[in-house]
């Protein structure tokens, strides 16, 4: 079997498609479908070319080039010296711009199929080959997802080195160490991983999908199960990364909601019910959607939803902890603004409704309260502009959350800097004692 073929099954497959990584999802589910769908209309047309080599009587008398399937076109019994026409494989994704097509071989005089320059066996296939045009919508769209990956590499790569740094502050100095501090690096821990899990599904989609095809096998190899177990292991993990983000966000509102509002109801020095919202809650709802996926969707890389009865697994406890978190703002906010309204009275301070919105701006990334910008334009309901505004607005909110978390509750936090100068003052005053003792 030709290596040349499945260079051109390559191509076929491969047309019209980038291979950009941290891409959204649906553009690698879309290629997955492509090449599944392409290679079970190639395995019909194989059938039927096996079929009509076994059943069909041989010709009587002269010579003749015997039929054959070359793994792009099945060619019948070939008197020599003639040349041979037949229509373009129906299994091809253009085949309705090239239906009136043929793909063409010559039979040599001595009954041998004629050879090119290179030995292998000729062909003119120039007919059924696509004029691949690339369109002013096309050049902008690939544009537009390089513009994309750009921006939420950028995001997660500086959320990711803030984040680690503000982590090992968290946990480097005692006098920091407090339940609430605790909630925090858990928090900035989830983001953590929430960024390198969806950075290793993007590269474990690419790997699967963008293996090179060089023989028969590997395109049944590349859509087994086999193959794509660690696709699928990746997509788990980036589903309970992001579930537990959301979680310990929801831990965070509930943190500060007992704190302002309810504190006589809660031990706020108790760290286990944070943790098991924050680490434990996701698996609950993960483990029945891997359960579902194995059952009922067992194909690919786990990356399409072909029932989303079964991703509102996912989506509920999301948008259930988006919406707590929602009426959680609502209420601090107001508890705040009492509060800056009782102090400003008594103090003589104008000031309080500046002092309410910077409140309020930091607290929308503690809360995501950015997720409720589309948390009723699903994946299924949005097209066109939309979409993109969508995926604009999500890779971009998504991504630099983490930075902004760090930056609000770890850099720009008093108590956090005033330890650090401490221990900055600290370290240069043993630094001049080691030196006038030497």
């Amino acid at each position: 079997m030709g290596m040349r073929l499945w260079k051109d099954m390559q191509q076929i497959v491969g047309a019209g498609f980038t291979h950009d990584t941290g891409l959204p999802t649906w553009f690698e589910v879309a290629k997955a479908t492509f090449l599944q769908e392409t290679y079970q209309k190639w395995l019909l047309y194989k059938d039927d070319c096996v079929k009509m080599i076994e059943t069909e009587l041989v010709p009587q008398g002269g010579l003749f080039c015997n039929r054959t399937f070359d793994r792009y076109a099945c060619w019948p019994d070939t008197p020599a010296d003639s040349m041979v026409n037949i229509s373009c494989p129906f299994y091809l994704p253009w085949f309705d711009k090239v239906s009136q097509g043929v793909v063409r071989r010559s039979c040599g005089p001595t009954g041998i199929w004629d050879e090119d320059d290179n030995g292998q066996v000729w062909r003119d296939k120039s007919q059924c080959e696509d004029e691949l045009e690339v369109t002013a919508q096309e050049l902008w769209l690939k544009q537009l997802m390089v513009s994309f990956r750009m921006l939420y590499t950028i995001g997660y790569s500086l959320s990711l080195s803030t984040l680690t740094m503000a982590l090992i502050i968290l946990l480097s100095f005692r006098k920091l160490h407090c339940t609430r501090n605790y909630i925090h690096a858990n928090f900035f821990l989830s983001f953590i991983l929430r960024a390198v899990s969806v950075i290793v599904k993007d590269t474990m989609l690419e790997r699967h999908w963008g293996r090179e095809i060089v023989k028969h096998s590997d395109v049944s190899d590349m859509l087994s199960h086999q193959a794509a177990i660690g696709c699928r292991i990746a997509q788990v993990m980036m589903q309970y990364c992001v579930l537990a983000n959301h979680h310990w966000c929801f831990g965070e509102a509930l943190y500060l909601y007992y704190v302002l509002i309810a504190s006589v109801f809660i031990d706020n020095n108790k760290l286990l019910p944070y943790i098991c919202v924050g680490w434990g809650m996701p698996v609950l709802f993960v483990v029945p959607w891997v359960v579902m996926k194995l059952l009922k969707e067992n194909k690919e890389c786990w990356a399409f939803n072909e029932n989303m009865n079964y991703w509102w697994i996912i989506r509920c406890p999301i948008l259930f902890a988006s919406l707590i978190n929602f009426m959680i703002f609502l209420r601090v906010i107001k508890v705040i603004l009492s509060k800056l309204r009782a102090s400003s009275n008594q103090r003589g301070y104008p000031d309080y409704k500046l002092r309410l919105a910077k409140a309020t701006l930091t607290l929308i990334p503690l809360f995501g309260i950015h997720e409720l910008i589309f948390i009723f334009a699903t994946d299924e309901q949005t097209t066109g502009l939309l979409r993109y505004i969508k995926v604009f607005f999500t890779l971009f909110l998504n991504s630099f959350q983490g930075f902004i978390v760090a930056v609000l509750y770890c850099y720009a936090n008093k108590e956090v800097r005033s330890e650090l100068k401490r221990k900055s003052h600290n370290w240069r005053t043993e630094a001049v004692l080691m030196c006038c003792g030497q």
